[in-house]
């Protein structure tokens, strides 16, 4: 039974994939670094106005899941990635701000706390504001207050103004999957990445330092991190989930 259910899903997903895929097939792709694994999933400036946040569907209940997302999508709307982006409370809640094209949850955070969220500094990923993508310290933006179509907080930085975090440690033991955020100096691009395997901050801070040459990085969240990316034949399916990002476009 397990088998023909497993196959199925298989065909379903399969089905999928040949669907999508015209529209989204070069955004993520599969890449090595320093002997890890990561699928990264790049943005242009000029893909911006396809990035999405979501928190809650029509009905006002939390999406939680890319099924669910999908659903929500207008007709013709391909969705072409889509990860968790930030952290959240037991009821779904983001932990800091949280900025969408149609909906505002959470406040701006800048204070210390113990867990990964306040390992300061952390920051805002924004878009759609002066440059097309910007991460940014969370004390910085409270005082420069920017403009953001787009906004997920989360913490800490992974990279901040081209150096890594000062607390993130060589020989570091905590190890979880991590997915977060890298943006260039320019702000014109933009990289989403998630490791295949548990890897450290360090670990993860120099994929966006020293891989991609990213000036600024945030963590998204670990252990609970998933990605929808159809092209690599993947859709994660785990605990249910806050805020989602995701890029559409219209076929």
């Amino acid at each position: 039974m397990k088998t023909r259910i497993k196959r199925r899903l298989g065909l379903a997903v399969g089905a999928l994939i040949a669907t999508v895929l015209p529209a989204v097939a070069d955004i993520c792709e599969k890449r090595d670094f320093d002997g890890q694994g990561y699928v990264i999933c790049t943005l242009t400036a000029e893909q911006e106005p396809g990035l999405r946040l979501w928190l809650n569907g029509p009905d006002g209940q939390v999406l939680g899941d890319f099924s669910s997302l999908r659903k929500t999508l207008g007709a013709g709307e391909v969705l072409g990635f889509a990860m968790n982006a930030g952290m959240y409370h037991a009821d779904y809640r983001p932990v800091g701000l949280y900025v969408s094209d149609t909906e505002t949850a959470g406040q701006l955070v800048t204070g210390a706390s113990n867990d990964n969220f306040g390992m300061l500094p952390n920051g805002v990923f924004c878009t759609g504001g002066a440059r097309p993508y910007q991460v940014i310290e969370s004390r910085a933006f409270a005082s420069a207050q920017p403009e953001c179509r787009l906004a997920t907080q989360s913490g800490p930085m992974l990279v901040i103004d081209g150096a890594l975090h000062p607390r993130f440690l060589v020989d570091s033991d905590s190890r979880y999957v991590r997915n977060g955020v890298g943006v260039s100096a320019d702000g014109q691009t933009a990289w989403f990445a998630i490791s295949d395997r548990a890897v450290t901050f360090h670990e993860f801070g120099r994929l966006f330092r020293d891989g991609l040459r990213a000036r600024d990085a945030l963590y998204f969240d670990g252990s609970v991190s998933r990605l929808y990316a159809p092209a690599l034949n993947r859709a994660d399916f785990g605990r249910r989930l806050g805020p989602i990002i995701g890029y559409t476009e219209t076929e």
